[in-house]
């Protein structure tokens, strides 16, 4: 009997291991997605500015609130706004951002065409 309990107890005590495991690397994925407002070229995960400190604590109390990744972003993102978000949502504010690159890598690739077309002519 008394190595049923033990096996039991440990049991139980694995199982909570896991669980804080889980809940450290899901706390760690969203703070590497944050940046820092104070030290703009950094992430929350990797600041040590009061700044991050205080965003640290305030998604280990989300999370231990059982709010979902989703929540949390749009939480800080109505605090902060956009910038606070390593990947910000697609919308029309941002369109031009998001496809500007591909934008002028199509100009360019038309121009050199162009160019070699013209080339070719002569």
């Amino acid at each position: 009997m008394k190595k049923l309990y033990l096996i039991i107890i440990l049991f139980s005590l694995s199982n909570q291991v896991v669980f804080a495991d889980n809940l450290q690397q899901k706390e760690i994925n969203i703070l590497k997605n944050l940046r820092c407002l104070v030290c703009q070229g950094q992430s929350i995960a990797d600041s040590n500015s009061d700044f991050a400190q205080t965003i640290k604590l305030v998604i280990r109390d989300l999370i231990n609130q059982n709010k979902d990744d989703q929540e949390i972003y749009n939480f800080l993102n109505s605090k902060y706004g956009q910038w606070i978000l390593y990947k910000p949502k697609f919308n029309l504010n941002n369109f031009l951002l998001w496809f500007f690159p591909y934008f002028i890598l199509l100009i360019g690739v038309f121009l050199i065409f162009k160019v070699l077309k013209k080339r070719e002519n002569s």
